[in-house]
Formats: C-alpha cells, sequence, structure tokens
C-alpha cells in the first residue's frame, strides 16, 4: 500500500452517499456540519458556496469538483448573498427541477463516512474546502471519473449500485491526489516529494509489521540513519520509529473496527509479539485496552446513519 491510499483507508467506513440536486432560479441551500467529508460535482450550470467557517464564497462552475474533507458545514446557492434565506438540504432535493426560472443547475452532491479517531496527518492538513475547477488539460483522472459518474447517474444500466459508490471511492482518491500536485500549503505534499522520506514510508507502509530498526529503514532508503533521520522528522514531524509506532497501533484500530480477527492476529498483524504487549501500546494510544475500544467502534458504528 502507498501512504496516500493507506491515509484514506484508515478513516474511511461505510459506504459513500449521494444525491441529485436539480434546482432553477433563485435557490440557496444549506448543508449542516458533517462527521465525515462532503462533496460537489456540478453535471449543469454554476452556483456559488459560501462556507460556514467564514471563508470566502468559492464560484462554481460546470465540471468543477469540491471537496470538504472535515464536513464543514456551507451554503449552496444562486447567489452568495442573503444565506439566512437557505432551506436546509433534505428540502431541496428535487431530482426533476421545479421550472423556476433561469438557468438550471444540477450538481452530485454527496459524503464520505470517515473516522476522525485515527486521522493520518495527510488528511488532517487538507483546508476546509478544496475546489477544482474544469480547467481543460488538469487532471484528466479526474475529469474522467466526473464524466464517468455522470454517465451513471443518467442511464442507470445493470450494475449501478455497485459502479456509483465504486466511482465516488474513485472520485475521493482523485480528489486528494489532485489537491497534492496543487496545493502551495501543507508538509505532505513536500513529504511525498522528497525521495529519501517517500522511499522511507513506502517500506514502513508496505511491511509494517517487519522488525524495523533505524539502521534497517535507513538501508532501505539508500541513505544515512543520520540523514534519514533529519530529513523524515523534519518533514514528517515524527522520527522514523514514533511514526511506525502510530501507524501499527493506527492498523490495529483499524482491524478491531472492521473485523473479528482475534487480538493475537491483530497483534502478529501489526508488528506486536503478543496480544499484551499490543495491548499495553494500544491504551497508551487511545486510552483504552483494545477490547473495549472494539465494543465502542462497533456500537458507534451501528448508531451512524
Amino acid at each position: 500500500m502507498d501512504v496516500v491510499s493507506d491515509a484514506i483507508s484508515a478513516v474511511r467506513t461505510g459506504r459513500p452517499s449521494s444525491n441529485r440536486l436539480r434546482v432553477g432560479g433563485s435557490w440557496c441551500t444549506r448543508l449542516a456540519p458533517y462527521e465525515g467529508a462532503g462533496f460537489h460535482v456540478v453535471l449543469v450550470g454554476g452556483c456559488w458556496l459560501v462556507p460556514d467557517t467564514g471563508g470566502e464564497p468559492v464560484t462554481l462552475g460546470a465540471g468543477d469538483v469540491v471537496l470538504l474533507p472535515h464536513g464543514a458545514g456551507h451554503v449552496l446557492a444562486d447567489s452568495p448573498v442573503d444565506t439566512a434565506r437557505a432551506v436546509p438540504f433534505e428540502e431541496m432535493r428535487r431530482p426533476d427541477g421545479d421550472g423556476g426560472g433561469g438557468r438550471e443547475v444540477e450538481l452530485l452532491c454527496g459524503k464520505y463516512r470517515l473516522d476522525r479517531s485515527r486521522t493520518h496527518p495527510l488528511m488532517a492538513e487538507l483546508p476546509e474546502v478544496v475546489h477544482l475547477p474544469n480547467r481543460v488539460g488538469r487532471h484528466p483522472e479526474l475529469r474522467s471519473a466526473v464524466d464517468l459518474l455522470a454517465n451513471e447517474l443518467d442511464e442507470r444500466r445493470p450494475g449501478a449500485c455497485l459502479a456509483l459508490p465504486s466511482l465516488l471511492d474513485l472520485l475521493l482518491i482523485y480528489m486528494v491526489r489532485a489537491w497534492m500536485s496543487e496545493a502551495e500549503t501543507g508538509s505532505w505534499p513536500s513529504v511525498l516529494n522528497d525521495p529519501v522520506t517517500t522511499a522511507a514510508l513506502r517500506a514502513l507502509h508496505s511491511d509494517p509489521a517487519a522488525p524495523w530498526t533505524n539502521d534497517r529503514l535507513a538501508a532501505a532508503a539508500g541513505v544515512s540513519r543520520a540523514t534519514l533521520a533529519r530529513r523524515f522528522t523534519a518533514l514528517v514531524g515524527r522520527a522514523p520509529m514514533a511514526y511506525l509506532t502510530w501507524w501499527r497501533l493506527t492498523l490495529a484500530a483499524t482491524r478491531l473496527r472492521d473485523t473479528d480477527a482475534s487480538l493475537a492476529a491483530v497483534a502478529r498483524e501489526a508488528g506486536y509479539g503478543s496480544p499484551y504487549a499490543l495491548s499495553h501500546a494500544f491504551s497508551r494510544e487511545f486510552g483504552v485496552t483494545p477490547g473495549k475500544y472494539r465494543v465502542s467502534a462497533g456500537s458507534s458504528e451501528r448508531r451512524r446513519p
């Protein structure tokens, strides 16, 4: 697994959901904050997005994609003024439109379910709003995913119930990739552009249960131990072995939440020699034992919409 895939997989739960919104004339709708990530794809027309966080209104045009990775509340409207008139999004679901005059606007609006208790720092540093305009020649894979989504929505061919969630998962990967390629702030784009740090991260993520040491990891990255420690710590914000410990426990938490694997199996996969060793490290990191975490995570998952 590569770092971006792992960063997304660690927080993704369940399946994404989406709704098609088609409106015309004067309209304004509010989407409440969400314990996950929201997204919008403008299929036809254009509109404005106004973040609740006080950021500048964002103009959205046909083909634009926007990701709200921290689930911030926001308004979608025909105009960025007078957002007090916004009605809840649930009251705006009009798949056939209402012919209210003015240009028609059609969007795909959706949510990804995320478990923020173990957010990877790459995902944590995404801005509140990631706007990816439809520019010719930019991010062709993202544009292709948008086109495929539009086709699935229009035609509802056999297999669409599987195709649509899969395309939405693909869309999330492409949105994160596109942000990383254009980001002017944040450390993780720099992390993954540094060959030494990237080589070390790739080694750790490919085999987290291996008996890694600083010397062995430096050899895998092709540099001295001192060089690895300096560059890795400066860019990632943790020393290599501290990052490995955190990542192993994050993987263990994911396995405890998503599977019925025994504690011994989870410990082995995470690189711990015994369930006791895992339990000790896990309790220190999360403040609860693995068993209590599993019960709590399962209960939270059942309560989520």
